[in-house]
């Protein structure tokens, strides 16, 4: 213990050890989110000594992780990312006087090339959703439901892995669902999604008659299919066996925000049903549907590009 300022001497490794515990534990971030940090705060003390004491550590040591990522050609997304892991890391610290200065304050994160949203057209959609009749790679019925489900509700992967039978309400037509930071929202499946997931789930219960597994959507083990699951099953079919136009899951996502845009609903109501925190990550979607309205007018218009 420092007596002079009261102040207990802690080691970077066990600081962020506890810092994990802390946000798992009492903040209740996803495990997704704690895997980044993890990730983050594990490259901070290999870098700067994991038994270095962390009141030590000064701006400059800080600027050397920044500038090394930037070295292993990091994008700047994820330099961005370990800045806000590190800032985090020590605002946590300084509360608990574990610090006497939290020099992360002064880090400056980079500037990122604005990237509009990656969506799929109304013939993109349609082909991958009818891709898994038409190509039996996988399962077919599991994953014409998935991509139609993806589509129609505007899930995070992440809550489509999780949903589970007793989540649907009025039939299979909405669901309750867990989105980032334990928040609840009802998502809803249109006539499509509901007619591919009543047909997956009469071939789930003949595969697995005994299944006791909760979630929707299993694996052809009869256990729950996980997020990485449904990364492969996505990449599989928009791969080169499949329409050969790769896309992730999250596309659907997009594509779902851009659809609903296109087609008039109010950006407040597309925000509820992304379940964004902040209108201003929603908005992104309308820069999406203005360069698709630029590009409709320059197509369209007589005088357009044109030379007289």
């Amino acid at each position: 213990m420092d007596l002079a300022e009261g102040r207990k001497i802690i080691q970077l490794q066990d600081a962020v050890d506890e810092y994990l515990v802390y946000i798992e534990a009492v903040r209740n971030y996803s495990s997704h989110t704690v895997i980044s940090y993890r990730t983050d705060l594990e490259y901070l003390a290999s870098e700067l000594g994991s038994e270095t004491e962390l009141n030590s550590i000064t701006l400059k040591d800080l600027n050397f992780c920044v500038a090394n990522l930037n070295v292993l050609k990091r994008e700047v997304s994820s330099i961005n990312r370990f800045i806000s892991s590190v800032r985090s890391l020590f605002a946590y610290c300084k509360k608990f006087n574990y610090i006497s200065n939290n020099v992360s304050l002064q880090l400056k994160t980079l500037k990122a090339p604005k990237k509009l949203p990656r969506y799929m057209t109304e013939t993109e959609i349609d082909t991958l959703c009818n891709e898994p009749e038409k190509n039996e790679i996988l399962w077919a019925s599991r994953d014409k439901a998935i991509f139609e489900m993806f589509y129609s509700s505007g899930c995070r992967v992440s809550e489509l892995a999780s949903l589970c039978l007793d989540d649907f309400e009025n039939g299979f037509s909405s669901a309750l669902i867990l989105g980032k930071g334990k928040k609840t929202r009802r998502v809803y499946f249109e006539e499509d999604a509901q007619k591919a997931l009543k047909e997956y789930l009469v071939e789930r219960k003949s595969r697995f008659p005994d299944s006791t597994v909760k979630n929707v959507f299993l694996n052809q083990k009869g256990t729950a299919l996980t997020t990485t699951g449904f990364w492969y099953v996505v990449t599989r079919y928009s791969g080169i066996e499949g329409t050969g136009k790769q896309v992730s899951p999250h596309a659907f996502r997009h594509t779902f925000a851009t659809a609903m845009l296109n087609n008039g609903a109010d950006i407040r109501v597309v925000q509820e049903l992304l379940g964004h925190a902040n209108i201003n990550t929603t908005q992104r979607y309308t820069h999406v549907t203005k360069e698709r309205l630029k590009d409709i007018y320059n197509q369209a218009f007589p005088h357009s590009g044109k030379k007289d």
